[in-house]
């Protein structure tokens, strides 16, 4: 009952505002969320100052203050998103190089996109089913909510996006053998078990990576896209599409990864407020060999 509330009495309306009343709401969520009451700003702090040692204080406060500024934006972005028309998700979140994916289209050939938490992924999630050719599979962590779930699921969907659990897309891709489609992973989000993880440098730093995108890669013989994705402007967001292996079960253990890492780390230096700073990235500690 709390969840429809929330839902039917802030997030739809808001949702239904014009975009200048948007921001007008992400302006107020940035001085609440980073002023007031410093949502989650002691990991984020630490995340930046480990990455940028380097810098001096002032610039990684600025980096600080501009990430919050964009994550507010996203929130409320993503609110949007359950009323946002066809129209707008075209204009706001452009892809270019989608002529990577005719190859493979052709010839019935799956593919990966992969991608890491930059920028919008969100608008990227709900738009990629209007501009690629394959059917848009996005592999996420189900909501332990099960309204908001199932409002999640159905405002990503709306142009042919599909969400598959985590748990299940094993067996979704056995299942879905011979459908033309495009698995979505993200890359940068930390494992639950290190021991199972790909341990990499990343950023500096000794991170645990899944080690999905390869296994899934090679086993069923996709291709790997990586998704480049930029903020022109603000409410403006622009995806290039990158081809990174063509013949996954030619290359060796670790390297589909180690590419994948090296992609989504210069992204995050050339860019680094669009980043998600807030998540405990280096949560583990790599265990005893």
């Amino acid at each position: 009952m709390k969840s429809q509330l929330l839902y039917y009495c802030l997030i739809a309306p808001i949702s239904r505002l014009p975009y200048w009343m948007i921001y007008g709401v992400s302006n107020v969520l940035y001085v609440v969320l980073y002023q007031w009451i410093g949502y989650r700003k002691k990991v984020v702090r630490k995340n930046i100052e480990r990455v940028f040692a380097d810098q001096t204080p002032a610039w990684r406060l600025q980096l600080e203050r501009d990430f919050y500024r964009h994550f507010c934006d996203l929130i409320c972005e993503t609110v949007k998103q359950f009323h946002i028309s066809q129209s707008d998700a075209e204009q706001r979140m452009k892809h270019l190089n989608t002529a990577v994916f005719a190859p493979f289209a052709q010839k019935g050939q799956s593919v990966i996109i992969a991608g890491g938490h930059m920028g919008n992924w969100e608008l990227w999630g709900v738009s990629a089913a209007l501009a690629i050719p394959h059917e848009i599979i996005g592999v996420y962590k189900r909501l332990s909510d099960p309204f908001f779930d199932q409002k999640l699921r159905s405002s990503r969907g709306k142009w042919g996006t599909k969400l598959v659990a985590t748990k299940e897309i094993a067996q979704y891709l056995k299942d879905h053998v011979n459908d033309l489609k495009a698995t979505v992973l993200a890359i940068d989000q930390s494992p639950a078990n290190p021991q199972k993880a790909y341990w990499t440098s990343f950023l500096g730093q000794e991170t645990a990576s899944y080690f999905g995108p390869e296994k899934l890669a090679q086993e069923w013989n996709m291709p790997i896209v990586y998704g480049h994705i930029v903020k022109t402007k603000r409410g403006h967001y622009e995806t290039t599409y990158e081809l990174v292996c063509e013949d996954p079960q030619q290359m060796g253990y670790g390297q589909i990864i180690e590419l994948l890492n090296q992609k989504l780390e210069a992204d995050i230096l050339a860019h680094p407020h669009l980043w998600l700073w807030s998540h405990k990235r280096w949560k583990h500690q790599k265990p005893m060999a």
